[in-house]
């Protein structure tokens, strides 16, 4: 495929101990540790407080990040297209719904079956934000990152409008710890341009590649963030931009696939 150039106009961070894309770039500049703690939850301003009392977690953390994405960008959040990305979706209703409908089917909560679908967060985020633009919900195991961007960046370019991209992870529960690992909860988003603007911190140019890249260790003060599938996804890009200086890395995209980003500040 030709290269998609897109502009990244907002980003978004959130994770405990480092709540925001501000104190990110403070830890990968001072090196100080990063402190997990997986019961930490996020209180997104985007949400009303009714909503932030009974969402589920994907959506608190989804949402926290857009807002922070869409509000560097000073972007129109009730007309931005969104993509929504997840590894594993909401694994802690997966697990107590298994374990519902192991112990008695007949208990199963029609709200906890209601919040289990993958696209429950960019549910959450267009009924608040009254948004009635097109909303993307996508999972690709382990590619789930490149596969969310590699589709908000073609959006950019069939529309010609900004799009939001939001990832995120929360820790495993239960038996599905075994199978689907992750220890924190984990979430970044970016708002992306067709054009550069006053707002624009960096150029993305993405194309599909079979060359596999070289495996990337994250920096110490990260290390703790490996735990989390979709932390190890994006942080290479995340990085890059953070450091602000020319950088190509490599997402994987697939099987034999990868997505290669020249980023450009």
């Amino acid at each position: 495929m030709d290269a998609l150039d897109v502009y990244v106009d907002g980003i978004g961070f959130w994770t405990p101990g480092v709540p925001d894309w501000p104190s990110l770039r403070r830890v990968l500049e001072g090196g100080e540790a990063v402190a997990a703690n997986a019961n930490a939850k996020p209180s997104p301003n985007r949400l009303p407080p009714t909503e932030r009392r009974r969402a589920p977690e994907p959506v608190l953390l989804a949402s926290e990040a857009a807002g922070q994405a869409c509000a560097m960008a000073g972007s129109d959040v009730s007309a931005l297209a969104c993509v929504f990305t997840s590894t594993h979706g909401d694994l802690a209703i997966t697990d107590a719904m298994c374990a519902t409908l192991a112990a008695d089917p007949r208990e199963l909560s029609p709200t906890r079956f209601h919040n289990s679908v993958h696209n429950a967060p960019a549910g959450y985020w267009t009924v608040a934000t009254q948004c009635h633009a097109g909303a993307t919900a996508i999972s690709a195991a382990h590619a789930s990152f490149a596969a969310g961007l590699l589709e908000a960046a073609i959006e950019v370019e069939a529309d010609g409008e900004p799009v939001l991209l939001s990832a995120y992870d929360i820790a495993a529960r239960g038996p599905l710890a075994e199978v689907a690992p992750s220890t924190l909860p984990f979430a970044t988003a970016v708002v992306l341009s067709p054009t550069r603007g006053a707002a624009s911190l960096a150029r993305l140019s993405l194309a599909m590649t079979p060359e596999p890249a070289a495996p990337i260790e994250l920096p110490s003060p990260l290390a703790g963030l490996s735990g989390n599938p979709m932390a190890v996804q994006s942080l290479p890009l995340l990085i890059a931009l953070a450091q602000a200086q020319p950088a190509a890395v490599a997402l994987r995209a697939g099987a034999g696939t990868w997505l290669k980003i020249v980023v450009t500040p």
